[in-house]
């Protein structure tokens, strides 16, 4: 099986920052895509922010030049820096890892059980 893990959520002032974390572990042989996606209460989750392999990189208007998304592909895991949040970045936020098993294997994707970030304003 695979495990997502996040850490980092928590309650920060506009205009500060925090950094969330998520780590995959488990029968993994490799993993495509990781990212984050973010429910506030009241509406549908949206995509926040993703990242390849590779490294490339793909954000939400609404975040663009204040997130970053980064991974460590040696331990499988993303981050998302989050500078000067704003009083909508309030949500749960949810890491996701498209990943093989098996080196023939389709890419699966498995969620992290999501983490708290409240922006006070």
């Amino acid at each position: 099986q695979v495990q997502l893990v996040e850490s980092g959520g928590g309650l920060v002032q506009a205009g500060g920052s925090l950094r969330l974390s998520c780590a995959a572990s488990g029968s993994i042989f490799s993993i495509n895509t990781m990212g984050w996606y973010r429910q506030a209460p009241g509406k549908q989750r949206e995509l926040v922010a993703a990242i390849t392999s590779g490294g490339s990189t793909n954000y939400a208007d609404s975040v663009k030049g204040r997130f970053t998304i980064s991974r460590d592909n040696a331990k499988n895991t993303v981050y998302l820096q989050m500078n000067n949040p704003k009083a909508e970045d309030t949500a749960v936020y949810f890491c996701y890892a498209d990943v093989r098993r098996w080196v023939v294997a389709t890419a699966i994707r498995y969620w992290g059980q999501g983490t708290q970030v409240t922006v006070s304003s």
